[in-house]
């Protein structure tokens, strides 16, 4: 549920329009990849954190970089490789001279003190650095020798990685995939698009963004998407789907209990939801609509489902399982008032 009263018509409008200039910036510079752009930014007035995978050369870093400037939020790129070090991440103690003849520790802060962090290739680094932004991602704050300092707001973390070169790499562990909000396939662009970049941007080179939000447009953002009223209906299609993910679960599809092992955390719930005000307020709706909740299951669910060995000798990804959930699981539950069930339907 909403914390606060709903919003009005224009201020819906408002947002929108707001959130909107975001989106158009992005697709000049990302060509042909509208789903994808949307989705960013979904996450990010959800405030999430996204996991970007595809080949090289299909512009992630880009598109990355392009949000931080259309935000004006400051932006660092962290490649992640084999030899990096937790303390590379979350900075680290130096001794240095007090000024006054005597010397001391003194803390100098690492790359993920930053708004919008690109972990580029993150499954190359090992697991103990991968490890050094779970407590960055969840609480926004950073522990080093028992000493903790926030981080700046807001704070994402944009990590990509490649899904075939898997030579020298370290798979993200479940609670590392968790802590993404969303996990978005970036993919190939058609040829008229290729042919655009090609006529149109020497050397491939993406225009210049300048911002065009700062830092009280996007606080007034976040708080339109906190306003965006989720109806009890649609609450329970999300707790009734994030369920079905369960293999001992009565709902769950006979693909879940035939391929999963386990099924999604409550985190999913609580993704699907704040991602799904996002992208009501990204369609001018003052409240959650099912349509808002099925748009962004398959990116908030299918990397938090733990598949068993079967689906691999199958085939089956996590996203044809999602794909099975959202068939199975009807948008109304049985017993549900009609009223109730209205209110959750879009218009």
């Amino acid at each position: 549920m909403s914390d606060s009263a709903l919003l009005s018509p224009e201020s819906v409008a408002e947002a929108r329009e707001g959130a909107e200039t975001i989106l158009a910036g992005l697709d000049r510079v990302i060509l042909g990849q509208s789903e994808l752009t949307r989705m960013v930014l979904v996450a990010c007035l959800a405030r999430g954190h996204v996991l970007l995978e595809g080949l090289p050369g299909l512009g992630k870093t880009e598109l990355v970089k392009a949000l931080a400037g259309l935000l004006g939020i400051e932006f660092r790129r962290l490649q992640f490789t084999p030899d990096l070090l937790p303390g590379d991440v979350t900075g680290g103690h130096f001794l240095e001279d007090e000024g006054d003849g005597g010397r001391g520790l003194v803390f100098h802060p690492g790359p993920v003190f930053t708004n919008v962090l690109l972990a580029d290739e993150i499954n190359r680094a090992s697991p103990k650095t991968q490890a050094s932004l779970l407590e960055a991602m969840q609480e926004r704050q950073v522990t080093v020798l028992g000493e903790t300092r926030p981080l700046p707001s807001p704070f994402y973390v944009l990590a990509t990685q490649n899904p075939i070169e898997l030579e020298g790499t370290y798979p993200l562990p479940e609670a590392q995939l968790d802590r993404f909000l969303f996990k978005l396939d970036v993919q190939r662009i058609d040829r008229a698009t290729v042919q655009a970049i090609l006529t149109d941007r020497r050397d491939g080179a993406p225009p210049a963004v300048e911002a065009v939000a700062d830092g009280a447009k996007l606080e007034a953002l976040f708080a339109a998407v906190r306003q965006i009223f989720l109806p009890r209906a649609v609450a329970n299609y999300i707790a009734r789907l994030t369920d079905a993910s369960h293999p001992d679960a009565e709902s769950a599809p006979e693909s879940v209990r035939r391929y999963v092992r386990y099924g999604a955390s409550p985190r999913a719930a609580i993704a699907i939801a704040e991602s799904a005000r996002a992208h009501a307020l990204l369609a001018g709706k003052p409240n959650v609509g099912f349509d808002d909740a099925r748009a962004v299951a398959p990116h908030a669910l299918a990397h938090r489902i733990v598949l068993d060995y079967r689906a691999r000798l199958d085939n089956v990804n996590g996203r044809a399982i999602v794909k099975s959930m959202l068939e199975a699981v009807p948008e109304v539950g049985e017993g549900l008032p009609a009223e109730l069930a209205d209110a959750g339907r879009a218009e």
